[in-house]
């Protein structure tokens, strides 16, 4: 059984999803992919362990704590490729940022491929279902553009901000998917 609840954040509602006690979701209200791996009905239920662990840790994250990704039971539902670059997301430290280039050159050197895309690592960046937590905000383009945030630019900008990351540097595209 799949069960859901919301979280109040200081970026709008957050709906979390949980099955058999690992987090299975998180997402910002109206971003692109929401709800994209919830396929069966699912039970609003606010008192389960994991949103009550859930909620705690996002109420550290919001006041400027750093808890530590490891503290959840995440179980993010994608094909192997995508949890390669979920695992990858997670391994970016707070407050700071790396590029799409980067992780697809990681994983190639990793999957010992010559290369790989970094649009393929973008779209798997962007169908990430457990937002803020996978800190897929902390990926930009290239040339320092903030673009492919699927929760919205502003809230890409607020949670780097949150984090201590100096937005300044980094370029604001004129068109994009994640607009």
């Amino acid at each position: 059984m799949i069960y859901t609840t919301h979280y109040a954040s200081p970026l709008g509602d957050l709906l979390l999803a949980e099955n058999e006690n690992q987090l299975i979701g998180l997402w910002l209200e109206g971003q692109k992919y929401y709800r994209n791996t919830l396929r069966e009905a699912a039970q609003e239920q606010a008192d389960r362990a994991v949103f009550i662990q859930t909620s705690a840790w996002l109420d550290r994250y919001f006041t400027g704590e750093q808890p530590a990704i490891s503290e959840l039971r995440l179980a993010p539902r994608g094909s192997k490729f995508r949890q390669a670059v979920w695992k990858s997301l997670c391994e970016i430290p707070y407050g700071q940022v790396t590029t799409y280039g980067k992780i697809a050159g990681k994983l190639a050197r990793q999957f010992g491929l010559a290369s790989m895309s970094a649009q393929a690592v973008g779209g798997a960046v962007g169908h990430n279902p457990i937002s803020i937590i996978i800190p897929c905000h902390r990926v930009v383009g290239t040339h320092g553009s903030l673009t492919g945030y699927a929760g919205g630019l502003d809230k890409k900008i607020f949670l780097l901000q949150r984090e201590g990351v100096d937005v300044s540097r980094f370029s604001i595209p004129e068109k994009g998917t994640a607009l």
